[in-house]
Parts: C-alpha cells; sequence; structure tokens
C-alpha cells in the first residue's frame, strides 16, 4: 500500500491515559498521515471532585518527563479548558485532524463527545481509538442487550466468547513532531509534585517510563507468573505484577500484557496462574465496564438496599486512626502504611483494610475511596469505585456483607512469618511469628523483651473485633427490615 503523503498542517494528537509510543493506535495513525503536534492538557476543571489525586500527580509528572524525552522534547503542555486549548493550536497550526485514544470515566465522556461536536462543527476531522481496553464496554452484553451485573458470566461467556483482544500495534516508523511552541509550559509550571517531601519513598520504589513498564511485565512473567495462582496471596512474596499504575497512565496497554502473557508458552507452564492472571485483567475490564453502564458508581450504591444502611457518625477518631496505620491491628496498619510510602498496597491487603474500615468500623464506603484515590498512585475511578462497592457488600458483584475479614486470621494465614508486617510496622519488628499478629495478647515479659508497649508505642486495638463484627451484622439486618418496608430500595 502506498504510504500517504504528509498534510500540511499537523495532526494534533491529544494524549491522555496513553503515555506511551507503542500500541498507541492515535500516535499511529497520526504519523501515518504525516507531521504531528503531540498535545498534554492538564484538566483539573472538568474533573471536580474526580481531579487527580496527590500520589497521581506525582506518577503523572515523572510519566510526562519520560514521554517528553521519548518525543525529542516536543511533548506540548497545557493546563485549563481542551476546548478553547484545541480551538487555539488548531488556529495557530491550520490543523484540520485532532485523535485521540478514549477514555470512560464519565466526566470525560461528557467532555470528550462536547468537544468532539463542536470540532467538527468547524470542519476539522476528529478520530478517536480504543488504546486502554481490551473490549469496548458496548460490544459486550447479554443475549437480550442488557449489561452484566456479575463477573463470572461477563469475563467467561461475554468477553471470551467475543472476538479476541487485537494485537499490540508497533512504535511508529517515523515520529515526525514538530518544533515545540512558545506558549507550551513546562512541566514545573503543571505544578504536580508536592510540595514538602512526602515522596521520598515513592522516588526509592518506582521506576516511571515506558521502558520500565514493560521491564517489570517480562520480570513479571519470566519469574513470578507461574506462581500467580497462590503467590499472589501473600503480601511479601513478589507474585504479584504492580503493573496498575502503568496500566492506569497507559504507559503499557493491557493488549501488550494480555498477547505478551499468552505467547510465553515456554516460560509459563502453570495453566491456572496464568488464567487467573488474565481474568485479573478481566477484573480491570469488568470495573469500566461498570462505570461505564452505571455511572454514578463511584457515589451510588448499585444495591440500592445499602441505601438505608445505618453508617456509624462522628469516628473521626477511628478514620484517622485507619489512614495513619494505628488502629492496632497489625496487618491492618501495616497495609495503610505500605499505602501511605509507597503508593500501593497488595490486592490482599486491600480487602483487608477496606473490610475493616466499612464492616468493623462502619465508616461509609466513601471514605475509604476518598482516602486511595489520594495516596494511590495506581488510583482509578473505574477500579477503585468497583472495588470498594465490592468490599461494601453493595455493588453488582460483590462480597456479601456478612462476609468479613478478620485481620488476625488473615494476618496469620497470608503473613504467617510476620515479614509484611515488620516491613512496615517496625516497633513490631522483634516479636516473634507467633505473637506479632496480636501483640495486645502476648504475655508482658515477650512484649518488653520485645520493646513492646502496647498503648505506648504501639497502639492498642481501636475496637473489638469480635464485638465489632457482631454490630455490623446487626446493621446489615436493620437494611433488610427497611427493604421489606420500603419497595424502593
Amino acid at each position: 500500500m502506498k504510504k500517504p503523503q504528509p498534510t500540511s498542517a499537523p495532526t494534533i494528537v491529544w494524549f491522555r491515559q496513553d503515555l506511551r509510543l507503542a500500541d498507541n493506535p492515535a500516535l499511529y495513525s497520526a504519523c501515518d498521515s504525516g507531521e504531528v503536534l503531540p498535545v498534554y492538557i492538564l484538566d483539573d476543571d472538568n474533573a471536580g471532585e474526580w481531579a487527580i489525586g496527590g500520589a497521581s500527580r506525582w506518577w503523572l509528572h515523572h510519566a510526562l518527563v519520560d514521554l517528553n524525552s521519548s518525543l525529542d522534547g516536543r511533548l506540548h503542555l497545557y493546563r485549563g479548558n481542551p476546548l478553547e486549548i484545541l480551538n487555539t493550536l488548531i488556529q495557530t497550526h491550520n490543523s484540520t485532524d485532532v485523535v485521540w485514544n478514549r477514555c470512560y470515566e464519565p466526566w470525560r465522556i461528557k467532555r470528550d463527545a462536547e468537544i468532539k461536536t463542536q470540532l467538527r462543527k468547524q470542519g476539522v476531522d476528529v478520530k478517536s481509538f480504543n488504546a486502554s481496553l481490551l473490549w469496548e464496554p458496548w460490544d459486550i452484553l447479554k443475549k437480550d442487550g442488557t449489561p452484566y451485573k456479575v463477573y463470572t458470566p461477563y469475563y467467561r461467556r461475554g468477553c471470551l466468547s467475543h472476538v479476541g483482544p487485537r494485537e499490540p500495534l508497533q512504535i511508529p516508523e517515523s515520529l515526525g513532531m514538530i518544533e515545540l511552541s512558545a506558549d507550551s509550559l513546562t512541566l514545573e509550571q503543571l505544578e504536580l509534585l508536592p510540595s514538602i517531601n512526602w515522596d521520598i519513598q515513592l522516588r526509592e520504589r518506582w521506576r516511571i517510563s515506558e521502558t520500565a513498564a514493560n521491564e517489570r511485565l517480562d520480570e513479571f512473567i519470566l519469574s513470578e507468573l507461574n506462581d500467580y495462582r497462590d503467590g499472589r496471596n501473600f503480601p511479601n512474596k513478589a507474585n504479584v505484577s504492580r503493573l496498575s499504575p502503568y496500566l492506569h497512565f497507559g504507559q503499557i496497554s493491557p493488549n501488550t500484557a494480555w498477547h505478551r502473557a499468552i505467547n510465553a508458552g515456554g516460560v509459563v507452564t502453570d495453566e491456572k496462574s496464568l488464567d487467573t492472571f488474565l481474568s485479573e485483567l478481566g477484573w480491570r475490564e469488568f470495573s469500566y465496564y461498570l462505570l461505564f453502564h452505571f455511572p454514578h458508581l463511584p457515589r451510588v450504591n448499585l444495591q440500592q438496599r445499602f441505601n438505608s444502611f445505618p453508617w456509624a457518625i462522628d469516628k473521626e477518631y477511628h478514620l484517622s486512626a485507619w489512614k495513619k496505620g494505628l488502629t492496632g491491628y497489625p496487618l491492618v496498619d501495616a497495609g495503610m502504611r505500605e499505602l501511605y510510602s509507597t503508593g500501593y498496597m497488595h490486592n490482599r491487603v486491600r480487602m483487608v483494610v477496606g473490610s475493616f474500615l466499612v464492616k468493623n468500623l462502619l465508616i461509609h464506603w466513601h471514605k475509604g475511596e476518598e482516602w486511595f484515590w489520594d495516596c494511590l498512585v495506581d488510583a482509578d475511578l473505574a477500579s477503585n469505585s468497583a472495588s470498594w462497592q465490592w468490599i461494601a457488600g453493595c455493588g453488582a458483584d460483590a462480597a456479601p456483607f456478612f462476609r468479613i475479614f478478620n485481620p488476625i486470621t488473615q494476618s496469620e494465614k497470608f503473613d504467617g512469618a510476620g515479614d509484611y508486617i515488620r516491613r512496615y510496622v517496625p516497633e513490631l519488628a522483634k516479636l516473634s511469628s507467633k505473637h506479632i499478629h496480636a501483640p495486645w495478647l502476648a504475655p508482658t515479659d515477650v512484649l518488653s523483651a520485645a520493646g513492646v508497649s502496647v498503648g505506648t508505642n504501639y497502639p492498642a486495638p481501636i475496637i473489638d473485633i469480635k464485638e465489632s463484627r457482631v454490630i455490623a451484622l446487626e446493621a446489615f439486618s436493620a437494611t433488610k427490615t427497611q427493604a421489606l418496608k420500603d419497595p424502593n430500595l
């Protein structure tokens, strides 16, 4: 096929959650047409309450550093209203083509539809592509045309019986980037980095680049995927991919992860672990699917009976202790400290700390979602909302409310030696594996020998785990009674 001749005006490529060169359909299309004007726009105004949180802004800064380097320093940076900025760029550069890869958050869908309509009215050719999902949400429906509400049939019956994920695209052969415009901001002007040095451990923990994302995927497949099915449950093991922030910011695509995993037959011999990893990519898809079909997911209980749930009020002390990792339950505290110091938390521990907040402290899941939104480098509106609704028991495909994770037994089962706890709760480091999971039950002489004083240098439990479970189940039962009285719940 004859390659199209370059156009006289550059195609504007609007980067968003696709901060990479490989498998980037919008970039690939633009480069195939001629010169390219690459743009990133920080849009906090349209985002409203979903403006990027602190840890994610930190990641975004470094992701943009890497993308700009890959584009030879020609990434145009702006902040403000994208429609106004794009209009200015179109007029300045006489551009007639704008391309981007789709985002699926409700506020972005609304904004992008309006931008597409306005630009097309002006004669601008606007195209959007799928770069971040394996299957489009509108393509996977039940036989009656309605969306799935349960994960397993969605993934097994819907996705896996549909056309498979496309093969990833290569980096375009030619990146014909125009010179950087004088009106482009510097990265520092986006003010993404924190004003105080709370990110020291984040810097030590992460390498943030497209190359690092691919190296992390390869390392996971070669060394860790074979024991993924069981190993992923143990927070002190390396058998989790830790790809979520790279996927969220698009430094690697799910298509790349999917195909590289299924093509690693010579290395990956445990088919159950491979299937489990692919199904986790499917769970990510399901979160976006739910957000697309139920756009109120971040704020509205999908199971309406929870609208009458008697959440505890005036629990600021308990909420603060949970955020700081000072609940007196070592596994919970280790998880919350891992979150704050590294911007990440092991998935098994996420379930434990989420259950503890919602079902033991009876604090609304919104509070947990909001804290995670600010602290996670992989904060993702779809995954965050769907996962919190799942653990709260109010989602479309949720853990039953009566499934309450006991932080002591979870700790004993999945961190038996206590190594994960010791890493993030160093004041307990000298306790034996027998006593580290519930230090308040340890004999006084054992605590003294380990330098632990419960209530002084490590807090006593802020609630009784058994009593709080009984109270939670009573509260849940009350929603059943209310649902019988009110048919709208």
